[in-house]
Parts: structure tokens; C-alpha cells; sequence
């Protein structure tokens, strides 16, 4: 039995690693979609505090579904019916990231509004700081490589 699976991997290309002409080539960033267990929240959250621009949502689909621009041709989509808590919330585990061009002013404005946060220096000496959406989504908030 042994031999016939090792024969049909042969013959078949099973657990062949793709060549370079089989890679899936990569244009852009193009949305991340984030499940929420309450749309508007989580709306107010990025289009008030983060500052993202809405972008029109389909009118069948406005009441499960809300769209920002975060940059030309980059999107974040939120989609209503989240129903369990985010589990991997903490800033050395999942999470996605924004570029910023200074972190100073980005503190100054958390600490205004009276958000919690973390604020890091990188390796590179570029500063981060991470932030949690209404679901606890982590967000870092990142500054350009000094």
C-alpha cells in the first residue's frame, strides 16, 4: 500500500512544491473585512476616532455592512454578526496595522479622548502605538522607518 501512494505522488505531482510560474502574483492590498458584533459602534469607532473615510455601501446592504477607504484603492470592510468576543487580542498576536506619520500627535489625541493604548519603539527606531476597536481588534498604528 506503502508503494502505491509513494507511486501516485510521483505520477500525480501530489506534495510536489509549485513551481515559480504557479505563485499567485500579488497587485496591492485591496480590503480586510472585520466581523462586529454591532455595526454602528464599530462604524462611529473608525470613521470618528481612526478617521476613515465611509465609502458608499450598497443600499440593500446598509444595515449588515459598513465600508471606509483607509487608502486609494485599500478598504476596510466591517460585516455585521459577529456573536462571540475576539480572542487573540493582545499586540504580539494578531492584529493589522496603519501607517501614521508621527506618533506624537497620535498620543496626544488618544490621551484626549481617553483611549487606551501602547506605545512602542521598534527595532528601527520607529515608534508604534496599538489601540483596540469596540470588538477588541488590535490596531497598530505605525510610523515610517527612521
Amino acid at each position: 500500500m506503502r508503494t502505491f501512494l509513494l507511486l501516485s505522488a510521483c505520477l500525480f505531482g501530489w506534495g510536489v512544491t509549485p513551481s515559480a510560474t504557479a505563485q499567485i502574483t500579488i497587485t496591492g492590498y485591496n480590503h480586510v473585512a472585520l466581523a462586529v458584533s454591532n455595526i454602528d459602534s464599530s462604524a462611529y469607532f473608525y470613521r470618528e476616532i481612526i478617521g476613515l473615510e465611509p465609502v458608499p455601501v450598497p443600499e440593500n446592504l446598509k444595515a449588515i455592512r459598513s465600508w471606509f477607504k483607509i487608502a486609494p484603492g485599500q478598504e476596510l470592510h466591517l460585516l455585521a454578526g459577529r456573536t462571540l468576543p475576539v480572542a487573540n487580542n493582545d499586540k504580539n498576536g494578531a492584529h493589522f496595522s496603519f501607517s501614521i506619520p508621527d506618533a506624537d500627535p497620535v498620543e496626544a489625541y488618544l490621551k484626549a479622548k481617553g483611549i487606551p493604548y501602547i506605545r512602542q519603539q521598534r527595532f528601527d527606531k520607529a515608534w508604534q502605538v496599538y489601540i483596540t476597536d469596540p470588538d477588541g481588534y488590535v490596531i497598530e498604528l505605525n510610523e515610517p522607518k527612521k
